[in-house]
Parts: structure tokens; sequence; C-alpha cells
């Protein structure tokens, strides 16, 4: 089957009774042990051997008691790259008496998925033995893949083993997650990444400065993968000598930054919340870890244009002209030079005086014509022809506004029964400036035109709703 994966395991030990095709298996399991990536070659055989994940697989923990006991049922492991999925499916794959069988959902399609179903009713009526199937990458499988697989994993034909990084409620389909127990694996803490480190230091027989081995664990973000990875490229470098900060330091710049969906979602939330808590060393923080993780550069400037009226609004309108040019700048440059354009733009945001207000004037508003009785549009807004303006024989009341010396009239622009009296305090306001920056000004200019009353006075909306929005 084209999907079938081969481990990296040690290779058995063959013997004189064994037929040629084991012979030919054993040979080829010596050389990939040879072969193979030193993160594969340091893969735990063993639950003892594994590192971190107390709570799934310390002492008494349900994922150790199920799989020491062989009783194993659906499981979707979900969690970031690096922090065992795989490595669980290989011990399952050694303790087992079941057949295990390896699927990768990016080269696997529905034929290769009813191959192994079907194999697995003919070995459970012929020989009585139930089968494994691990499915890596299994958000991968589209909505056609996974129903072809249910009905096997319903009736317990196959036991699942899912290995996921994204989020499975998102990628999964809802019937195959609600039979099978979801068990989610942390990254990996310091401690544990120093013990994975040094361990494969020591099988390596090899050394390392203490200041490289705590860089090289605090880069590795909680992913054992990516530390044995770097570490590899470092023991190279170091060519058979202590290993130094400055081989982890150059063995770093071969790993590019990655992150799936829900870190995309997190880390855009905490990019928009830096400079909205006006911490421009924050915000390029996150730009930058963007940028080197590959992220759409446009999908970057769309959401400071964004929060160019959403926080920082009328307190610097020219906040929103920067965000702007600088969406422009990626259109118009590209990467990697647009990324100084939206570096500025980041700095102009952070740095200016912030204010929700044009958010919450349009949420008011909007709230208004969702829940209370349209209103005519008044009569002296309407449009009106020339020949019905002759005939009627006045303008239909409406003040132009230029034509007074102030260049303002005070007359009523919202149905009657929508806007309140002007000038008082029952008037219904959407926007109501705040005191920050160019706000100021505007507050004292409107309240100069439509009286203070209106904005002395507590209003009708519940003005916490817009504070801090958890977008």
């Amino acid at each position: 089957m084209a999907g079938i994966t081969l481990w990296a395991v040690p290779p058995r030990r063959s013997s004189d009774t064994d037929p040629p095709d084991d012979l030919f298996e054993a040979a080829l399991r010596e050389r990939l042990a040879e072969r193979a990536p030193l993160a594969a070659r340091m893969r735990p055989r063993t639950l003892d051997e594994i590192v971190g994940q107390r709570h799934l697989l310390g002492p008494g923990a349900p994922l150790r008691a199920l799989i020491e006991t062989d009783r194993l049922s659906s499981i979707i492991l979900w969690g970031p790259p690096g922090t065992g999925k795989t490595t669980l499916a290989s011990v399952v794959a050694a303790q087992t008496d079941r057949e295990f069988v390896a699927l990768s959902a990016v080269t696997a399609g529905v034929k290769d998925v009813r191959e192994v179903v079907e194999a697995a009713r003919h070995r459970l009526a012929e020989v009585g033995k139930g089968t494994i199937l691990f499915l890596d990458e299994a958000h991968r499988f589209n909505k056609t893949q996974q129903d072809a697989l249910l009905p096997a994993v319903e009736a317990g034909l196959v036991t699942l083993i899912g290995a996921t990084t994204e989020n499975p409620f998102f990628e999964m389909n809802a019937p195959l997650l609600s039979r099978s127990t979801l068990f989610r694996l942390q990254p990996l803490s310091e401690s544990d990444l120093t013990v994975v480190v040094e361990r494969a230091l020591s099988v390596e027989g090899a050394t390392a400065a203490p200041e490289a081995l705590t860089h090289l664990v605090d880069m590795a973000a909680g992913d054992a993968r990516a530390a044995l990875t770097t570490l590899e490229m470092a023991l190279a470098l170091a060519g058979g000598g202590e290993v130094t900060l400055d081989d982890v330091e150059r063995a770093r710049q071969t790993r590019v930054l990655r992150y799936g969906d829900d870190d995309h979602y997190d880390i855009i939330s905490a990019f928009i919340k830096s400079i909205r808590g006006s911490d421009p060393d924050a915000g390029l923080y996150w730009l930058a870890r963007m940028l080197e993780a590959g992220e759409d550069a446009r999908f970057i400037a769309r959401r400071l244009v964004i929060l160019a009226s959403e926080d920082v609004g009328m307190a610097d309108s020219m906040g929103l002209v920067v965000a702007d040019a600088a969406a422009r700048a990626v259109e118009f440059v590209g990467l990697p030079e647009a990324g100084l354009n939206l570096a500025h733009a980041v700095v102009y945001l952070a740095a200016a005086p912030k204010s929700n207000t044009v958010m919450a004037a349009l949420a008011r508003a909007s709230e208004d014509v969702s829940r209370r009785q349209e209103g005519a549009v008044p009569v002296a807004l309407r449009s009106i022809h020339p020949y019905q303006r002759n005939k009627l024989k006045e303008g239909g009341g409406y003040r132009y506004p230029h034509n007074d010396p102030s260049g303002f009239v005070a007359q009523e622009y919202r149905p009657p029964e929508i806007a309140g009296p002007i000038g008082s305090a029952e008037r219904r306001l959407y926007y109501r400036p705040s005191d920050h920056g160019d706000e100021a000004q505007v507050d004292r200019r409107l309240r100069d035109w439509w009286g203070d009353a209106p904005y002395d006075v507590e209003q009708w909306w519940e003005f916490e709703k817009f504070r801090d929005p958890q977008r």
C-alpha cells in the first residue's frame, strides 16, 4: 500500500531459519538504523524511556495503563511537533499483541484505508487477532477518507491511533472524534529537553558547554525533535570536539520557525494585543516571529489596517494612513524589504494614543438598526428633483450648512424617534469621544456644536461590552 510507513526501529536479530523475506526486512531495518537521523535513533522504545507527558504516562496515568494492559481503544493524540505522538505509537507497536499497521494521511487514500479494514476483517475472523491502525497527520484526511474509516472504528474492527498537530475539533469529523478518546500532549519543559539532549550527547560520546546546552534547549521551544536536529548539526560543526555556543548558533540558522493553525491565531492575537497595549517592542517581536515563519505579509498588513481604526481610531487618524501605506508597500515592494514598512506601522500604531470609540460607535448604531423600529428618512433629507422643489416652492426644510457663517447648522439628520431631542440629555449618542490624543479636540468641537448635555450623562448603552475585546 502506498501509505505504509517504515519505522526507524532497532534491527531484529536474524537466524539461519529466517525465510528470505525476513532476512531482507532485517537487513533493511539495520541499514535504516545506521542512516537514520539522530532524532529517529534516539526515539524511546519503552514507556519508561519517554521523557515528559507525565499527565498521560506517569505511574497510574490513564494512557499508560491502557498501553501496558494492551486494552487501548481508539485515541487521538493532539499536540505540537516533537512532543512524542509518533514515539507513543512506536511503543504501542512494540508492546501490543494486536497487528499494528501504520499509514500516513499525507500519502494514503481511501483505497489504502479500505485495504487495511478488509485485512483487519479477515485477520479477526481467521485468527481472532485485532488490528491497531496508526494514522499519522490525521488532520490531512479529508471527509471522504474519514468516512471510509468510521464504520470500522465504530464496530471495533480497527482501533485507531490518530496523531495530529492541528485542533481535531476543527479538522476531524465529529462522529470519528466521538468514538475516540482525545489525549492532548504538551510541549516538553526545559528540564525534560535537557534530559533528552544529555541522553543524546551520551549516546554520541560527545559533550557540550553549559551555555550551549542552555541555549539549545531554550530555542527548541518544547520540541524534542527540533532540539535533536539542531544538536546533530551542532555536533557536525564541532568536528568531534565539545559543542560550543557558537556551534549551536550556527546550527540554529538552519532551523526555520513553523507553526500550525492554532499557533497562527494565537500569535496574531498576541501581536494585536501588544500594539493595542502600546508596547512597540512586543509588537516588533511578534512581527519578526511571523515573518520568520513565513506568514503571509498581506494578512499582517490587513490586521494592522483594521487595528488602526479599531484601537487607535480618532485619537490619531494618521494611524490609518500609515497602516494603509504599509499595506500598499507590501503589494508594491514585497518581502523582505516590505518588512520595514510593516515595522514602521507597528511602531507608529503602538506609540499612538488609543481609542476604540469608532468601533463602539458603529456597534451602537448597528444595535439601534437591528433592535429598534425603523424610522423614515426625515423630509428635509430626502432627495427632491428640481421640478418637485419648484412645485413645492421650498426645499423640504433642509438648511445648507455652508450658507451659515460658522459652517454648522443644528438640525436633525436621523429619524426623530431614533435620535431624541437635539441638545437634551435624552439624545442617543453612538460616537462619544475619549480624551486621548487628537480626540480631545474632537470632543470639544462636538460639544460646541451639539451642546454638553448629551455628553455629560450616562448613556443607554453598556459601555463595558466594548472594552478589551478578545479578538
